[in-house]
């Protein structure tokens, strides 16, 4: 756990936020590179970037101060609300956010969306694995209680260490979440080479995507019983949503594709 990689004068520069970056410039180089195979040229591409970046830091933000409202913000300033480079990046917010932002570039700028939507589906798991790399290395979504040779334990100060004895050992669930992500940005670059259909590949991640945060949520440890619903997480009821949507933009893409053929 190092949060802070550097200062400039008094202002510190956290990995956290240098892996946040390096996630958007490595997924929208990747994805303007993939778009030439669909007739999109890179600049199209990369002109969406600011739009998705404005997009996910404000639904990934938004969600995670109306989620933690009553923990983080309500008896602090205002000002901390907008102080991401604290951290406090809800994903589930960013991927609502950042779609949103995407629907209205491609009406103003007449691009196909499902189209658009797929040369972008395998770059978001490509750049989660970064950004989960800034989450074990600022501390946060952190993992449940672990006796494994590859426990990791927290220095003083954190959620996890005792005020007495020695550091408590949790699931490393950001690598978890890295791992799994890495495997599906290969397999989502893999099947965007063989898509049947404009959509196939977005859907393709919203259902796999759902599956993967699923499982690392049941090694999460940094909830509190107030954000627990049984042995369910904030996360898994959201992921319930995507893999229905997923799975109806897969159903619904494929009958469209296959009455225009």
């Amino acid at each position: 756990m190092h949060p802070i990689a550097f200062k400039i004068g008094s202002w510190p520069v956290t990995w956290y936020g240098i892996m946040l970056a390096v996630a958007f410039l490595l997924g929208l180089w990747t994805a303007s590179r993939r778009g030439i195979r669909s007739g999109l040229h890179p600049e199209q591409v990369m002109d969406i970037g600011p739009w998705l970046i404005v997009g996910t830091v404000v639904g990934a933000r938004a969600l995670h101060v109306i989620s933690y409202w009553k923990e983080e913000f309500a008896d602090k300033p205002i000002t901390e609300i907008f102080m991401v480079h604290h951290g406090g990046l809800v994903f589930y917010g960013g991927l609502i956010g950042a779609s949103l932002a995407c629907i209205l570039f491609v009406r103003l700028k007449k691009i196909p969306l499902w189209k658009l939507a797929d040369v972008l589906a395998p770059s978001i798991p490509l750049g989660y694995v970064f950004g989960r790399i800034g989450c074990l290395m600022n501390g946060c979504c952190y993992g449940k209680v672990c006796d494994l040779p590859w426990a990791i334990r927290y220095p003083a100060g954190h959620e996890t260490h005792p005020f007495n004895g020695a550091a408590t050992a949790v699931h490393p669930s950001q690598v978890y979440d890295s791992i799994l992500s890495l495997g599906l940005y290969i397999g989502l670059a893999w099947l965007y080479r063989r898509k049947k259909f404009d959509g196939q590949v977005f859907a393709a991640y919203l259902m796999c995507y759902a599956v993967t945060r699923s499982f690392v949520e049941t090694f999460r440890g940094d909830y509190t019983e107030a954000h627990l619903y049984g042995p369910l997480t904030p996360a898994h009821l959201i992921s319930i949503g995507i893999l229905v949507a997923g799975a109806g933009l897969f159903l619904f893409q494929r009958r469209t594709a296959g009455r225009a053929n």
